[in-house]
Formats: structure tokens, C-alpha cells, sequence
């Protein structure tokens, strides 16, 4: 068995269909994924994929040797980083990721807090959805993200801040009014829900709805608060989203508490237990540090 099969099999797992593996991410001919993915089967033993006229399924035993697979790719992945960053001991490395938004509030306290033991480190920053960044850690293109607690990534996860949400309106919706917003409110408004990139986020919204005895089917779902402002502003609907975007609001859109036992999300440092970076280490020595200094400059 060569790596190259569990990367073809987590592909086709992925996408559903032999030809768009083949064609959209693997490159390949048809003909020659299914061979590969015939001489896996033959080397496990037992049938992975159910085939039919509608694409692939995983059979029971796919579903469980996936996994496996993901997690021996992802272990793969951080040797070879880690053997990188061996080849490069004289360079201080440390990269960080952010949830789309948090960086404007985290990355400079952040900064101050690393540079101040160590002025010519080499940091490098990305900001994306929290369960690409989960995957970005697990697999060790990043020490150290700011993210949700992905419950399907394996990683170490410490508190950082508890967000409330707040419900986003236009600034001259009839609810703008009001002091705090209730979850009863919401019905029979357009409604922009989070989808599947924001899944903890969600599941938060929809407890709180459930909670409430409120019902509501979502008119859009979107992913990026970007797009959710652009949403509430354009089709005069009502968003929940946690408050730290509110430094980001265009002044089209206006932001209200939440009543109703209102709803919070943990923001959180997620990293692997398997990095043994001395940087990293540092770094969550001083991460109640980090908090104050986020704390002070919010008051």
C-alpha cells in the first residue's frame, strides 16, 4: 500500500464520484483512479466504495478505514513539515492563523507578546474559516490558530475569549429600535444563517432558536462575515453573529443584544500536541498575558 491510495480513496471519499476525483482533483484518468482504488480494496481485503450509476458511496468498512486514512495523510504531512524546519534550525519560524476578522483584534498584542523575547522571529500569518484552519494545524502548516473548537480535529484547545452574538440588522430595520433583540423576533424576517464552514457557530445559533422555542428556515447561508453584512445590508435580513465584528460594520448595518438567555461562543488557541516547537511554547506561556492585554485594550 503506497500513500498515493489513501490520498486517491480520501479523494473520491470527498467528492462523492470516480470522475470528478479523477478530473477536479487528482489529475488522472478515470480508468486509472479506479485501478488504484481496485488494488487498495484487494490489499485491505474487503470492498471500500459502493458503485453506482449515482456516484460512490462508502461502504462500512470505507467509512471506518477513511479515518485511518486522513489521519495517517495528515501525519505524513507534519513529518515532512517538521523535517523542514529541522533542515532550517538557524530561522525562527512561527506561523499563525486567524479566524477571518480576529486578526485585527489578536495579531498585534500577539506580536508584542513573541517579539519582546524574540525581536527577529519570522512570523508568518494567514486568516481563514476555523475548520481549514483546524486542518491547517493538525497537518503543521500552522503552530498556533485562533479558531472554534472544531470537535472533528484532533488539537489541543485553550479559551481565549467568551464572545457574545448580536443580531445583525439594517440600520433602519423597524428592530434597530429596540434595546435587545429577541429570538421570537425573528420570525417571519429574512433570515441569513451560517453554513456548513461555520458549523460550531451554527450549532451555537440553533440551540439558542431551539432554547427560544423558535422555528426558522434560513433564507441564505453564508460562510464569510463579509458576505453576511453585504446580505443583511442588500436583502434586509436579520443575521446572528458573534460581536467581534462589530468594528468591521459598514454604517448600512447596525448590530443589537440578544435577550432570551443570550447565546456566547468560545473563541480558542487550537495547536497539536505533537508540536514540540519551543517558539509554541513560549507562546501559550504567555497567553494569559495575551488575554490581558486584549482585555485592557477593549475596556
Amino acid at each position: 500500500m503506497e500513500l498515493r491510495h489513501l490520498r486517491y480513496f480520501v479523494a473520491i471519499a470527498e467528492t462523492g464520484s470516480l470522475t470528478v476525483a479523477a478530473e477536479k482533483k487528482l489529475y488522472t484518468s478515470q480508468p486509472s483512479l479506479s485501478r488504484q482504488i481496485k488494488d487498495l480494496e484487494d490489499q485491505v481485503g474487503t470492498p471500500l466504495l459502493s458503485r453506482s450509476a449515482r456516484g460512490v458511496t462508502l461502504t462500512d468498512a470505507g467509512k471506518a478505514f477513511l479515518d485511518h486514512a486522513r489521519l495517517a495523510l495528515n501525519q505524513v504531512e507534519a513529518a515532512m513539515e517538521a523535517a523542514r524546519r529541522a533542515a532550517q534550525p538557524a530561522k525562527q519560524r512561527f506561523s499563525m492563523g486567524f479566524l477571518t476578522g480576529q486578526e485585527m483584534t489578536w495579531l498585534p498584542e500577539a506580536m508584542h507578546v513573541l517579539r519582546a523575547e524574540l525581536p527577529n522571529i519570522d512570523v508568518t500569518v494567514s486568516s481563514d474559516y476555523s475548520p481549514d484552519l483546524g486542518e491547517a494545524v493538525a497537518r503543521g502548516r500552522l503552530d498556533v490558530a485562533f479558531m472554534r473548537a472544531e470537535p472533528d480535529v484532533d488539537l489541543i484547545y485553550q479559551r481565549v475569549r467568551q464572545e457574545p452574538l448580536v443580531a445583525l440588522m439594517p440600520s433602519d430595520h423597524p428592530l434597530a429600535t429596540r434595546t435587545a433583540v429577541r429570538a421570537k423576533d425573528l420570525i417571519g424576517l429574512p433570515y441569513i444563517a451560517m453554513a456548513n464552514k461555520a458549523k460550531v457557530l451554527r450549532s451555537v445559533i440553533d440551540q439558542y432558536l431551539e432554547r427560544a422555542g423558535v422555528q426558522i428556515t434560513p433564507t441564505q447561508l453564508v460562510d464569510n462575515p463579509a458576505m453576511v453584512m453585504s446580505l443583511v445590508a442588500s436583502t434586509r435580513g436579520i443575521a446572528l453573529i458573534p460581536s467581534y465584528v462589530e468594528p468591521l460594520m459598514p454604517w448600512s448595518v447596525v448590530s443589537r443584544p440578544l435577550a432570551d438567555d443570550a447565546p456566547t461562543i468560545d473563541l480558542v488557541v487550537g495547536y497539536s500536541a505533537s508540536n514540540r516547537s519551543p517558539i509554541l511554547q513560549l507562546f501559550l506561556s504567555h497567553l494569559e498575558q495575551l488575554m490581558a492585554r486584549v482585555g485592557k485594550a477593549d475596556a
